[in-house]
């Protein structure tokens, strides 16, 4: 057998967490393949030691000619970062099921395509690392964005079920849980409910509290409780190193504080609470 490769391949580079884990693995010396959709969006990251590649987790055939690329340069993807995603907001009855469809294609199908795809390559050589970007989304649930957290949920089945199963084969599995991380996925999520739900609806005043209480997280007092893209990047870097890695990585207090709080609340609790908060539909 010859060497193990170590080379890491991170999907949805353009910016945020991606961005920053390319910067930071690569500036610590491991070898890194930064993808995105736009191979232009990524030419930058050359600057800083990266490979770059075009990968759209959505396109099978080009999330394989990625990996193939990374598998006859290094022999095999060593660590996989499945980072790229989105959120769909939007009440539920009212998000299109062609919406639906490419938030599930994007922040599951996708991860689970690619996976599959680079999991032969770390079992011949008996070593690798899977790392999920899940959310402190995939623990707990607010109004009007169901469907993002419904693909968070789902990545915590997908771990939990991966880490079983590809342990023995010397590959760890672990889930990233950001809370508040301050980049543009919160615009975009704004922008996202904003196309799904009619002005003048029976959701209209709901939609319109929910994207101005995101808007205000991310821009007020609270995020003084998250973090910018880097500490996501610092928490991927230390879980791939470590020796024994770790199952879950919750970031950010928010992340911390947010999962402590949905895990002490009973259901009936937690819903007057978000009646607080949300106006509730009627």
């Amino acid at each position: 057998m010859g060497e193990i490769s170590k080379a890491v391949l991170i999907t949805g580079c353009s910016s945020g967490i991606g961005e920053a884990t390319a910067r930071r693995l690569a500036a610590g010396g491991w070898t890194v393949y930064a993808t995105a959709r736009r191979l232009e969006a990524i030419e930058h990251l050359k600057d800083d030691g990266c490979h770059t590649l075009a990968l759209d987790v959505t396109d099978e055939t080009s999330m394989r000619a990625a990996v193939d690329e990374v598998q006859r340069a290094e022999g095999a993807v060593g660590v996989l970062v499945n980072n790229a995603g989105f959120s769909q907001g939007g009440a539920i009855e009212q998000v299109p099921l062609e919406a639906v469809r490419a938030q599930f294609e994007t922040n599951v199908f996708g991860l689970i395509a690619i996976t599959q795809m680079v999991l032969g390559g770390m079992r011949e050589q008996r070593w690798g690392k899977i790392v999920n970007i899940g959310s402190m989304g995939g623990r707990l649930t607010f109004p009007g964005a169901g469907l993002y957290h419904a693909t968070k949920y789902s990545l915590e089945a997908i771990s939990d079920a991966l880490r079983f199963e590809v342990k023995g084969f010397g590959i760890n599995v672990v889930l990233i849980e950001p809370g508040l991380i301050v980049t543009e996925f919160a615009a975009t999520a704004v922008s996202k409910a904003g196309e799904a739900a009619p002005a003048d609806g029976p959701y209209a005043e709901f939609d319109a509290k929910v994207s101005a209480l995101t808007t205000g997280v991310y821009e007020g007092p609270m995020r003084r409780l998250g973090g910018g893209p880097d500490v996501v990047a610092k928490a991927i870097e230390k879980a791939i190193t470590r020796r024994r890695a770790p199952t879950r990585v919750p970031v950010t207090a928010s992340a911390r504080l947010s999962i402590l709080q949905r895990k002490l609340t009973p259901d009936r609790v937690w819903d007057a609470a978000m009646r607080s908060q949300f106006p509730q539909p009627k």
